[in-house]
């Protein structure tokens, strides 16, 4: 029964026609980056940039360097929107785009990471089959039809998504509406929405329509009766996402989503200007169905688990930040902290006060002050830098943090040499304080 569903032939128009989406706006993505000095700010400029621990041996390019691999990569975005060596494009692009995420964190974005699984499934997908230049010069490898699988696939992890981040909404500080007050506070300057969304009857609909939207979106979407109103409300959810939180690509990306929600007859007619075609309902097992739904079961199985590892964890995650990313867990808090670093030097004892401004940029600062593997990659960037010195030394951080409207509170401790211990990846970092509930 299971396998009649994935390979059973589908019409492919809505793959190809979100290809094409799919490519202009990821261009549109890199070559922004660049116009709005963002590469600059987070890749040129930082003096070294806090990659994902593990990966910092995947540092930017030296010089302008980083300019030339986002230009690259906007090229690949377009050669996808062509259909042109689609296969190499795709792929090259998932591994570029891939490595811009791993090298750095300090501009940390669920999007980012939810773009990054996206470009390696596309990449996999046979999405330049018609409407590509890949078919017009070789016309034999035309197709308008696809597996099921593959459309199931877009839309089980787009469900994924959603569900999660509804599910961790539940919680105090969104349901009593103080984390959109907060989130609200840096737009009172918008022109003419900024005093709107300071409204205390604004925040109650955005808190609970943001819940109901993303717990409600995929089956409505999927529910022919549905399907329109679910459409227009996606239209005004993600163009607000837009305005009110700048957020690049993505509210547009989510819209080209519901391509796979529409008839491909739809699709076909309004995109493509042609008939419906005819599709044989007999169901071919590729020759690789039983590896094919092994990996798919085995993706989709670390999805369902990645976004409740934090459970697993000693202490709340909205305190310790363990097993906050790669979980959907958008737009829950505001963290702002103080921080100072003391370095003791192991052979004299001679003891120093380091100056942040030295070593980081403004938004480094920032999230140092606040988040523990932050705190911890800086320890130990200041025993290496030291060690190239000739000093072996001790880091101690003192740290305060607040989270949302909470009091400021000791997050580490100060008497803990954050330069020898070893980060855990997958249990509690015990020199992270204990969070108190007020």
């Amino acid at each position: 029964m299971l396998n009649q569903f994935l390979f059973k032939k589908i019409d492919n128009a809505q793959l190809i026609i979100f290809r094409v989406f799919y490519g202009l706006l990821v261009s549109a993505e890199c070559y922004g980056a660049i116009a709005t000095g963002w590469v600059r700010r987070t890749l040129i400029e930082p003096k070294f940039t806090f990659s994902f621990i593990g990966f910092e041996w995947l540092q930017p390019l030296p010089g302008n360097g980083m300019y030339i691999y986002f230009v690259i990569m906007g090229t690949l975005g377009l050669l996808i929107a062509l259909g042109y060596k689609y296969r190499f494009s795709a792929f090259a692009f998932a591994i570029m785009w891939a490595g811009v995420y791993l090298m750095q964190k300090t501009s940390y974005n669920n999007h980012y990471y939810l773009l990054m699984l996206l470009a390696f499934i596309m990449a996999f997908l046979p999405a330049s089959r018609d409407f590509s230049l890949d078919a017009k010069l070789n016309p034999k490898f035309r197709s308008r039809t696809m597996y099921n699988w593959v459309r199931w696939t877009i839309i089980l992890q787009l469900f994924i998504v959603y569900t999660y981040a509804s599910i961790a909404k539940l919680y105090g500080d969104w349901l009593d509406f103080s984390i959109i007050e907060i989130l609200m506070k840096s737009k009172e300057d918008y022109y003419l929405i900024g005093e709107l969304l300071q409204q205390k009857w604004v925040h109650k609909i955005v808190a609970v329509f943001g819940i109901l939207f993303d717990l409600l979106i995929v089956p409505a979407l999927l529910w022919k009766p549905t399907r329109k109103i679910a459409f227009a409300f996606s239209i005004f959810f993600h163009l607000f996402n837009s305005i009110v939180f700048q957020i690049g690509i993505f509210p547009y990306l989510s819209l080209a989503f519901t391509v796979f929600f529409f008839s491909p007859q739809t699709i076909r007619n309004i995109f493509l200007k042609e008939k419906t075609i005819a599709i044989d309902n007999e169901v071919n097992h590729p020759k690789n169905a039983k590896l094919l739904v092994g990996a798919l079961s085995l993706y989709f199985l670390v999805q369902l688990a990645l976004p409740l590892r934090h459970h697993t964890f000693k202490d709340d995650v909205l305190w310790t930040e363990e097993g906050h990313r790669l979980s959907w867990r958008m737009m829950l808090r505001s963290r702002t902290g103080l921080v100072t670093f003391k370095i003791l030097n192991k052979e004299t004892g001679k003891g120093s006060h380091i100056n942040l401004d030295e070593y980081l940029t403004k938004k480094q600062k920032r999230k140092v002050a606040c988040y523990p593997d932050f705190i911890w990659q800086f320890a130990q960037h200041l025993k290496k830098e030291y060690a190239k010195k000739g000093e072996k030394i001790q880091v101690f951080a003192s740290s305060k943090v607040r989270v949302n409207k909470s009091k400021y509170l000791e997050f580490v401790d100060p008497k803990v040499d954050l330069a020898s211990v070893p980060w855990k990846h997958f249990s509690h970092n015990e020199w992270i304080r204990p969070s108190q509930k007020e």
